[in-house]
């Protein structure tokens, strides 16, 4: 009896501790670089019609899709696509999968079929992202305003060392950064590591406002913010962000948030 009531207990104490521990949540960042609009048309077409369709069947979604606000003058045009996974395993499959996908095929088909002579885009930077271990997985926002005036602000952190850069992961995590902006309403979609792409060592976030004077008072608050400072000025973590590189994003129509 005592010896049933002993592996009783431990699997309850095992299960418990499997059930606390978080899901692992991954993502991939896709940047398609392109120049005409003939390419956007089609690029639109394949994500909007095709790619994300097939995706949400797989059980793959939300689906982030965005351009920056100034593409229209730029001479390389971007998209940026956020795709989130819970296995890594999906992503190798899912996309050979997605070409064997009749209707997905069907619905872009100039994107699956264009030349070298004309081609649908010009690159796709790839990143693979891992969500920090105090926010791992993606939140979609809660925002009211309209596509036009909502703002998604990307932002990548490079390091100029790996020790620097873990130490500025844990700012974020044991440090209290997220809880800042949870506190401060910045709307965040996800924070993550990057464990592979073109600017290592460095993390990335997306945070999200109904409009730019929405954007610019959450910045004003969190600069003011007492924990901010107080954490700011801890020496563990000074400098440990060498380059920020900030995006302002306005979401496709076909976006899922």
């Amino acid at each position: 009896m005592r010896y049933t009531f002993f592996l009783l207990m431990l699997f309850v104490t095992v299960s418990g501790f499997t059930q606390r521990k978080p899901a692992k949540h991954f993502y991939e960042l896709k940047v398609y670089e392109y120049a005409t609009a003939e390419q956007e048309q089609w690029i639109d077409q394949f994500i909007g019609a095709a790619y994300i369709p097939f995706m949400q069947k797989n059980g793959v979604g939300p689906i982030g899709a965005f351009t920056d606000r100034a593409n229209d003058t730029a001479r390389v045009k971007r998209l940026y696509v956020i795709v989130p996974y819970t296995d890594l395993r999906k992503l190798p499959e899912l996309n050979k999968q997605l070409m064997n996908d009749d209707q997905a095929m069907t619905a872009a088909a100039s994107y699956i079929h264009a030349t070298s002579e004309a081609p649908a885009y010009h690159r796709i930077v790839t990143s693979i992202m891992e969500g920090f271990r105090l926010s791992p997985a993606l939140q979609l926002p809660k925002l009211s305003s309209s596509i036009a005036d909502k703002i998604y602000e990307l932002r990548s952190y490079e390091s100029a060392s790996e020790k620097k850069y873990w130490k500025k992961v844990e700012m974020f995590n044991e440090g209290g950064e997220i809880d800042i902006f949870s506190r401060l309403g910045f709307n965040p979609i996800f924070y993550a590591e990057v464990i592979s792409g073109p600017t290592m060592p460095n993390l990335v976030y997306m945070t999200s406002f109904e409009n730019m004077d929405d954007r610019n008072a959450h910045w004003l608050a969190f600069r003011d913010d007492p924990q901010w400072k107080a954490l700011l000025a801890k020496k563990e973590y000074d400098k440990t962000v060498s380059k920020n590189v900030t995006l302002f994003l306005k979401a496709k129509p076909y976006s899922q948030y």
